[in-house]
């Protein structure tokens, strides 16, 4: 195992230091293993995390037009009741604090937990659940598909959202309204390696991949010989429009590195979807390309296609300013 750290059980902490450092505008709140804004909004908060190991995800997106806190887990491990409750303290200007959890099983018990924890202290919370992962069907695992980095959308709509001082329920709203209308699917080339582990927990072989691999290394569908980039943006953007019908509406794409793929091929693969969704009648205005939600040093994309409509488009156009995130308005 070769990597920049010190002690491997301490990466978590250490990582937050140094985004507290690189960062002033946020804090590192060591009781909850939390970052948060330095300072308070007057506005709805924002709350979101998960296990590390998936950065930027989600402390990079702590900031103005995004998230007001997030809370970390050890590594691929969710966060305890106790540190998410610690977040929404953070979070609250009294004014309400939504949570948004990626479906997993522990993510959503222990977010949960403490929404119900925050509620004891007079704390108004509500919740929504990101499941655009379309290579698991609902009926596949207890909870259904998976939260991957269509959550990165979530969180800059709602976030935008909250900016204008919209009510919870509005901003809930926004949150629901965006997951419906994202669908994500990756492929992975590699596995990675958990520093606490010290070596990978599955291998991909050299000339193969998998697809519809998970970003905790979860099983894909099948796994099957590395394929031309044009031929993995048509499994892509197949898959996701099986699922879900665009029409012929605007669309923003993100087309997301998990850890150790190189620009120059995620931009190759941002080239060849956008030729496929261009020849399938929809408009793509808008492409985030680069790491968004990664899986540590994971080879490997996802592509998420979120519908637009007016409303969407114009929060999505709202400014935004956070380690990781940045629009211009």
């Amino acid at each position: 195992m070769k990597k920049i750290i010190n002690n491997p059980n301490a990466v978590v902490e250490e990582m937050l230091q140094g985004i507290e450092i690189a960062n002033p505008d946020v804090l590192y709140d060591r009781e909850g293993v939390v970052i948060a804004r330095k300072e308070k909004s007057d506005k709805v908060g924002l709350v979101s995390g998960g296990g590390s190991g998936h950065e930027p995800a989600h402390a990079g997106y702590v900031g103005y037009g995004m998230l007001d806190a997030a809370v970390s887990g050890n590594v691929f491990a969710s966060p305890s009741p106790d540190r998410v409750l610690r977040g929404i303290q953070l979070a609250d200007s009294g004014h309400g604090v939504l949570l948004i959890i990626k479906n997993y099983a522990g993510d959503i018990m222990n977010f949960e937990i403490a929404e119900e924890l925050a509620g004891m202290e007079g704390i108004e919370v509500d919740h929504v659940v990101v499941r655009d992962d379309v290579a698991v069907a609902e009926s596949d695992e207890s909870t259904g598909r998976r939260g991957i980095a269509g959550t990165v959308f979530v969180h800059k709509l709602a976030g935008a959202k909250a900016e204008t001082g919209a009510s919870l329920a509005e901003v809930k709203r926004v949150a629901e309204k965006t997951i419906e209308n994202v669908r994500s699917f990756g492929v992975s080339l590699s596995a990675c390696t958990i520093p606490a582990v010290g070596t990978c927990g599955f291998t991909i072989e050299e000339d193969c991949m998998e697809v519809g691999m998970g970003i905790h290394g979860e099983a894909g569908i099948e796994k099957t010989k590395l394929k031309p980039s044009k031929e993995i943006a048509d499994i892509m953007v197949n898959r996701i429009l099986a699922d879900k019908d665009y029409g012929h509406s605007e669309v923003a794409v993100m087309i997301n590195g998990l850890g150790a793929t190189p620009l120059m091929e995620l931009y190759i693969l941002a080239s060849d979807v956008h030729t496929r969704l261009c020849a399938e009648g929809l408009k793509p205005v808008k492409y985030y390309v680069g790491n968004y939600m990664t899986a540590i040093e994971m080879a490997g994309a996802s592509c998420s296609i979120l519908q637009l409509d007016e409303e969407l488009k114009r929060l999505l156009e709202y400014p935004s300013n956070t380690p990781a995130f940045k629009e211009i308005g």
